[in-house]
């Protein structure tokens, strides 16, 4: 970056990490632009690692990075795209803090990082919404949210972009349950002691994977999602209405769980699903449109690698929290 900007790598370098500017406001100002360049029609939500040697880069430790594959010495930063089929562009990133990092035992480490006393280890959830609100803050809303199965298998964070008004499709596991369609709460009758019993519904969920096999293969439709580099993007994909279940669900008062789009990517040949999402989009949404939506999580992928490979973001020494 700092040949680019035909500037002296050192002072970049203390310019990053130890100058006091106004972080938040220049921030703000490159988001504003990037929304207004990229045109996005999803934001992306995701985390990447950065390997490290030493111990002595804030939050390193040793924690899973999905950039390893496997658990090792590393820093994980948590970002919001902006992103649309031919452009993409990172908003905001927050840098996270693993627990060990609170310990005491971190003091010394957290002072030579100058990590201020109110900055502590917060699930990765968490930052996003932190700055999904930060940029709400300054007028900037995605048209539909974005992400991978580690935050859409979190029932936590899904009511919080619900309680926000937002739209999202993410990745989910199979193992998430949920009831059918068709299945329908039960009130329990009241004795006429103590509160009334709230409805419930009887029937075992399931999990996605038995609702798309019991669906079947013939379920599934042909959808192409996007031109590629050699030839359009198609595959077979199975959609069900379901009523998402776990261990937080969300009734209204009458019991009754909402209806989600189930999505679930079964190609010619597999035996089962490879992939599934769940989203909360229009129920008249367009398949074409509910897959495309999805599978743009891709563009965050091409945007760490440039931003690894072509700035340099893999070999920045930041030593402290500000840089």
């Amino acid at each position: 970056m700092a040949g680019r900007l035909g500037v002296d790598h050192q002072q970049l370098q203390q310019f990053m990490t130890s100058s006091t500017w106004p972080v938040g406001t220049v921030r703000a100002g490159l988001a504003r632009r990037a929304v207004g360049v990229v045109r996005p029609q999803v934001w992306v939500v995701d985390d990447t690692g950065f390997p490290k040697d030493g111990v002595s880069s804030p939050g390193v430790a040793r924690q899973y990075s999905g950039t390893l594959g496997k658990v090792g010495n590393c820093q994980i930063g948590v970002s919001v795209h902006a992103a649309s089929d031919t452009a993409s562009c990172p908003l905001s990133w927050r840098l996270f803090l693993p627990q060990s990092w609170d310990s005491p035992e971190a003091a010394d480490r957290r002072a030579h990082c100058r990590i201020p006393d109110e900055e502590r280890h917060r699930p990765k959830w968490q930052l996003a919404l932190d700055m999904l609100d930060e940029l709400a803050a300054v007028g900037l809303r995605p048209a539909v949210l974005v992400a991978d199965a580690g935050y859409g298998a979190n029932a936590d964070f899904r009511h919080a972009l619900e309680d926000r008004g937002l739209a999202y499709a993410l990745q989910a596991k199979g193992e998430l349950t949920a009831h059918a369609k068709a299945a329908k709460p039960h009130q329990p009758p009241y004795g006429g002691l103590g509160p009334r019993p709230l409805p419930r519904y009887r029937t075992r969920p399931l999990s996605l994977r038995e609702h798309v096999l019991a669906a079947g293969r013939d379920k599934a439709m042909t959808v192409t999602w996007r031109k590629g580099s050699k030839a359009a993007m198609t595959s077979r994909f199975v959609f069900l209405r379901i009523r998402l279940a776990g261990r937080r669900p969300r009734p209204a008062p009458d019991g009754v769980i909402g209806l989600t789009w189930l999505i679930a990517q079964w190609p010619e040949g597999e035996d089962e699903p490879v992939k599934y999402w769940i989203s909360n989009l229009p129920a008249d949404l367009p398949a074409r449109d509910l897959v495309r939506l999805a599978k743009l999580r891709w563009r965050i992928e091409h945007d760490y690698r440039e931003l690894k490979t072509t700035l340099g973001l893999d070999h920045f020494e930041g030593r402290s929290f500000t840089g």
